[in-house]
Formats: C-alpha cells, structure tokens, sequence
C-alpha cells in the first residue's frame, strides 16, 4: 500500500511519515535519498536520524531507489524520504525528464504492489512563483511535478500536509498528464 505525503518545505510531512511507520507492527526501513554533500546536509542528516527508532534499519540510496528497494523484504514498512531530493540527484547524475519519470513510474509501481506499506515524502513545488530566469530551477521544479503524480496515481492514499496539518487529496477524474 502506497501513501504519498505532499508538502512544503517544514511542514511536517516527514515527521507524519515517521508517525504512521510507527504505528504498524511490522519492521521498519526509511530509505534515503539525501546525500551529505556539505556540512548544513550533514546536520540534517543527522537530526533525522536522531529522531527515528534505533530498531529502524536505514538505506541511505541518493540515485538507485529501485535497486535499493527491490532488496527491501515484504511485508516491510518502508519511509522513502524523499522525492523531492531523488530528483535532484537524477537530475545531477544526468538523467532526461523522461528516463527520470519513467524511473520514477517503477518505483512508484513496486511501493503500490508489494505486500507492506510504503510512506513516500515529496515537496509541492508547483505552487511558487515561475522562475523564468532560470531554465534549471523551471526543468526541475516541472520535473518534481511529473514525478509527483506518477506516484500520485499509484498511491492508495495522498496527502497535503500544511503547517502540520493534513487535507485529504481526492483522485482527479481527468488525466492530468
């Protein structure tokens, strides 16, 4: 079962993440996307991981979040936080809008098919200002957006979290691809 948790920056997704994982019996893996590439990230790395259950295993994956996650056993919860730093680093490792959403698309496919829940975090982006000066910031603010629906439509549950508060986000009757 896939649940998709929107929001902005600080806004408590991730901490709700860590509260539904909780809430099951079954064994727990938060799988990470961040990379330490500087001392501010290193900082929040390390508050992150200070704020799990130590029985928690954590996979720390920047790029290969379908490898990583096909060797995560069934019937695991799993936390994938988040999408919205994957992107990036697909981004980085040189990957096109369309292998990036494709990938996305699988990974999407294996957190709503397998036995488990999977918690999966991503950033709204979309709804800021257009940064026409900047081809980069527009590519992957778009590109997020994509990848945000991929796995919007796999998910069984999504979510908007707003200042820690959660609205409920209704299937669209329209394709909006």
């Amino acid at each position: 079962m896939l649940t998709l948790l929107l929001g902005g920056a600080r806004s408590g997704k991730s901490a709700l993440a860590l509260q539904l994982a909780s809430t099951g019996a079954a064994p727990v893996i938060f799988l990470a996307t961040g990379a330490a590439s500087d001392d501010e990230m290193a900082s929040k790395i390390a508050l992150h991981r200070s704020q799990r259950p130590a029985s928690w295993a954590t996979v720390e994956e920047p790029v290969e979040v379908e490898k990583a996650f096909r060797d995560i056993a069934d019937g695991t919860t799993v936390v994938v936080d988040c999408l919205t730093l994957w992107v990036a680093n697909l981004l980085t490792a040189g990957y096109d809008d369309d292998a990036a959403v494709a990938t996305a698309g699988v990974v999407a496919a294996l957190c709503a098919e397998r036995p488990g829940r999977a918690l999966v975090v991503s950033n709204e982006v979309g709804s800021g200002i257009v940064p026409t000066d900047n081809f980069l910031s527009r590519r992957y603010r778009d590109l997020l957006g994509r990848v945000n629906i991929a796995f919007a439509d796999r998910a069984e549950h999504a979510f908007l979290v707003v200042a820690g508060r959660v609205l409920p986000l209704l299937p669209a009757k329209i394709a909006l691809r």
